[in-house]
């Protein structure tokens, strides 16, 4: 009986230091890993993000860029992390969905190493043209590369811009080249040199090219129209109902991190999600400010981003390594 006493008090101790260092959290800097270099929209949002969760929290939060092998080395990063709340990554599309199909060695596992707490945002592409091009709608673009060769920019292989180009491919029964560019500037201004013929690109890019005229816009990828463009039709009502393509950009943390922690995050998320200045700022520039979502929701939007995409990087037989 003593000895199990010893044992019971032992114990109590060893974890005492656990709760409390749960019940004071955070007590300490917490740090945002954006797998993506400085300077872009990402690492905006990722900044915006980190200092409202500063206000939030009550304590600061930096950003630390770790960009490269397609978010993977930011990723690994967080995922391999000490689950105590202090570091979270600016989770994407990429880095939780089309990853885990494209790498068949990837260093991480975001099903048992990492946990979404929150979709910030989504963020349409624009189905983007030169004005020289004879096509003013889907009807009309499909029906000319059924009778020519139709060259298509992307920005690499097995990214949103790619993928979007050939759901689309698959959908209207058509094909097109594959032409990788070092980026989406070189890649838009080939567009408009008419050099291609088409582009996926995310509005975030594109929005003033197509604004402007120098780039005519066919067709928006998400399913209902996207305020910035009214006038842009989407994909899916114009003869492809099935037809969505979007990427998406939140915040997660190590799967290890204690659930008060993540559950007061969420919280926090949520309340940036709801801040009119993160709305009106984002939202101006194209992307689709995402609902306040629950665990459940999160994993079934992911599950249903996988269907999509593996049906596409199967048939294509896309591969990273």
């Amino acid at each position: 009986m003593i000895k199990r006493r010893t044992a019971l008090a032992l114990g109590a101790t060893l974890a005492a230091p656990a709760v409390h260092a749960q019940d004071n959290w955070p007590s300490r800097t917490l740090r945002l890993v954006v797998p993506y270099a400085p300077g872009g929209v990402t690492d905006q949002l990722g900044r915006f993000i980190a200092e409202r969760l500063s206000q939030e929290l009550g304590q600061t939060v930096v950003v630390e860029n770790r960009a490269g092998g397609n978010t993977v080395i930011g990723t690994q990063a967080v995922a391999q992390a000490q689950g105590d709340g202090y570091t979270l990554l600016m989770a994407s599309g990429a880095s939780m969905v089309l990853n885990p199909m494209l790498y068949r060695r990837l260093p991480y596992n975001p099903d048992r190493e990492l946990t979404l707490l929150a979709a910030m945002v989504e963020t349409p592409l624009l189905m983007v043209v030169p004005p020289s091009l004879p096509a003013r709608n889907l009807q009309e673009f499909v029906a000319l590369a059924k009778q020519r060769d139709i060259n298509v920019a992307s920005v690499g292989v097995g990214n949103p811009i790619h993928l979007a180009a050939e759901l689309f491919r698959s959908a209207a029964g058509i094909e097109m080249q594959n032409v990788v560019f070092q980026g989406s500037a070189p890649a838009l201004t080939s567009l408009m040199a008419g050099d291609v013929q088409v582009m996926f690109d995310v509005i975030l890019t594109a929005l003033p090219f197509a604004q402007s005229g120098r780039l005519r816009a066919l067709a928006v990828t998400t399913k209902t129209r996207v305020p910035v463009l009214p006038d842009v039709p989407t994909v899916a009502e114009q003869g492809f109902p099935d037809y969505e393509a979007t990427t998406w950009f939140g915040v997660a943390s190590p799967q290890s991190t204690p659930a008060p922690v993540k559950a007061r995050l969420r919280t926090a998320l949520a309340a940036v999600q709801r801040d009119s200045a993160f709305q009106e700022r984002f939202g101006g520039l194209g992307l689709l400010i995402q609902p306040v979502r629950d665990e459940a929701a999160l994993n079934t939007m992911v599950e249903a981003e996988r269907r999509r995409w593996s049906e596409v990087i199967r048939a294509r037989n896309i591969v990273l390594d």
